[in-house]
């Protein structure tokens, strides 16, 4: 019996750490109004699986004002919040949270520079953008953000 249970203590521990080590390859994305507005959705999903990110939390949900007010609080003070809060709850977005072996870096890799002019060919935002505002998508841009916000839209429950 008490060669089970150490078993079992050995299993937990190992899933624990396993667990832990896991949450240091994830991000957060959402795929914003613009892109959901023109239809992009399903195409911006298929880039993010066939770059090898494994879908562990997603919804398509709408941010009321007040709901994108807290989530980009952290910008308050830049001339371009009312802009941004404004167009982040204008629709439906497409929140998830990816994993994938250094998921912030590959990530941000993926989805290409916030100018989509600036941004490399085949990235997300290069096919999917209209411009530096109508960006089409978000990326954590560092592991204690996607964190955060990812706990910001996703209840433990809800992360797979």
């Amino acid at each position: 019996m008490i060669k089970s249970l150490n078993e079992v203590v050995n299993l937990l521990v190992s899933f624990a750490t396993q667990k832990k080590h896991t949450m240091n390859n994830t991000t957060f994305t959402m795929i914003k109004p613009d892109a959901t507005e023109k239809g992009h959705t399903g195409a911006i999903l298929q880039k993010i699986n066939e770059a090898g990110f494994r879908i562990v939390a997603m919804k398509m949900t709408h941010l009321s004002t007040a709901k994108a007010s807290e989530f980009y609080e952290v910008h308050k003070e830049r001339p371009f919040y009312g802009e941004l809060v404004e167009f982040m709850s204008r629709g439906a977005i497409t929140a998830a949270i990816l994993e994938k072996e250094n998921a912030v870096e590959e990530f941000r890799k993926l989805i290409g520079a916030t100018n989509p002019a600036q941004a490399d060919e085949g990235t997300i935002r290069k096919l999917f953008a209209a411009s530096i505002g109508e960006n089409a998508i978000h990326g954590s841009d560092s592991n204690e953000n996607a964190k955060i916000e990812g706990d910001f839209f996703f209840s433990k429950l809800e992360q797979f």
